[in-house]
């Protein structure tokens, strides 16, 4: 596509500077880390970048200045009606479902986002825990069982990139035969590819269909037993609309889903890689959250967020930003940020100082990161339970990366194992 010319305000930024960088192409595919080393090495940890078409941004490298950009929501706003640029954006750009006025809650600000966010977040809080493991476990063997006689799979497209959305599904109060459509429908929206738009479609109209069942019919007895049913019933669900609700949990589903399938896909490959972790596949499962935990430093899976837009002229580490300017959260760059991080091979053990989950009011919410983690931690388990023996059929160097600069995760994992035709799903 013929990309908007960058406006004079635009260039002159850039020329204050230093030249854009493209986010992403083949720069940014060669290796993400160096990626950011050098435009910190040559702009700071505020570096000016190109979006898709020319569109120029800000990219927010460093930890602190990240941390500064998410603690003050006055300064930086979640609001993109604020951007500078919207009279230069066609309407077939490509990042538009990223940065475009959408009516969701991550769009939302002030004292409407933090009581809209209650109602999402309140009804995930109110998941149980144990209900939770015993979905995670009975849909991952039900996902093992369709490949552990074959004696290999694709370990992201058949088990990763499957299983969160199934359980989410089912906390959200889906019956589990609609969960694997569902599955595929936001597989197709987060693909961004030719069936995008109608996954997103099939999403929305089951999450509408899903509240509108709950408030037609709600628990008879009790407090009610799903997501959607505790989200209707909330104190302040009267104060947004049902299209509201429904594209909350869209953004959920789809914010839960793929990140967490990629968690997955990133730990378990660095288990398969690392002598550190292989070595204790089948023994203790101690070293599973802590390639989880250096999965959040190293490859996190959400790597750059669009965005912030900034409420006023102001400077951000020396670096002169506009009102109306975008500036790209970079998650992956702050977590390897030498200033926090001096020694980039030390072990991050326990140290939960990432941004992987975010900061500030629009972080994700806890009671998501906690669901995220279970679902992740536990469906490692049953895998390396089920197939204690599987291995890479293929050589390290031979996976492949998905060439995004917003979400880290493998196109394929394939490996292999000893076939075997017990049914764990069946118990």
């Amino acid at each position: 596509m013929n990309g908007p010319t960058v406006p004079t305000q635009a260039q002159g930024q850039a020329q204050a500077a230093g030249c854009p960088v493209p986010l992403g192409g083949e720069r940014f595919l060669a290796g993400p880390a160096r990626f950011y080393r050098e435009l910190r090495r040559d702009h700071g940890p505020v570096a000016p970048i190109e979006l898709p078409g020319g569109v120029p941004a800000w990219l927010v490298l460093g930890y602190r200045e990240l941390h500064q950009v998410t603690s003050d929501p006055v300064l930086f706003s979640r609001d993109s009606a604020l951007w500078n640029m919207w009279d230069r954006i066609p309407e077939n750009w490509p990042m538009l479902p990223m940065v475009g006025k959408q009516p969701s809650i991550l769009y939302t600000v002030g004292e409407r986002h933090r009581r809209r966010s209650a109602v999402l977040g309140d009804a995930l809080a109110d998941v149980d825990p144990f209900e939770l493991r015993d979905h995670v476990e009975r849909f991952a063997d039900d996902l093992i069982d369709t490949f552990c006689g074959r004696g290999g799979a694709d370990l992201a497209a058949d088990y990763a990139k499957m299983l969160p959305a199934l359980v989410l599904a089912r906390l959200y109060g889906f019956p589990d035969a609609d969960g694997k459509d569902l599955a595929h429908a936001v597989n197709a929206l987060v693909n961004g590819g030719a069936d995008a738009i109608a996954g997103a479609r099939h999403a929305t109209g089951a999450m509408q269909w899903l509240l509108e069942s709950r408030r037609a019919v709600p628990d008879a007895a009790g407090p009610p037993a799903d997501v959607a049913g505790r989200m209707l019933a909330h104190p302040n669900a009267g104060e947004f609309t049902l299209d509201e609700l429904v594209q909350d949990m869209r953004v959920i589903m789809t914010a839960g889903h793929q990140p967490t399938a990629d968690w997955i896909g990133n730990s378990l490959r660095l288990m398969l890689t690392d002598d550190r972790f292989a070595a204790s596949l089948t023994g203790g499962r101690h070293s599973v959250a802590e390639a989880m935990n250096e999965v959040l430093w190293e490859d996190t899976p959400t790597q750059n967020i669009a965005g912030r837009w900034a409420t006023r002229d102001t400077r951000l580490a020396g670096t002169r930003i506009r009102s109306g300017d975008l500036l790209v959260l970079s998650f992956a760059a702050a977590n390897g940020d030498p200033q926090v991080r001096p020694d980039q091979h030390a072990l991050t053990g326990g140290n939960n100082a990432f941004f992987s989950f975010g900061h500030g009011e629009h972080r994700c919410p806890y009671p998501a990161q906690e669901i995220a983690e279970t679902i992740a931690r536990k469906g490692i388990e049953v895998l390396l339970d089920r197939l204690p023996d599987v291995d890479l059929a293929v050589a390290e160097h031979d996976l492949v990366w998905r060439p995004s600069p917003w979400l880290r995760g493998l196109v394929s994992l394939p490996v292999h194992f000893t076939p075997t035709h017990i049914a764990g799903g069946s118990r």
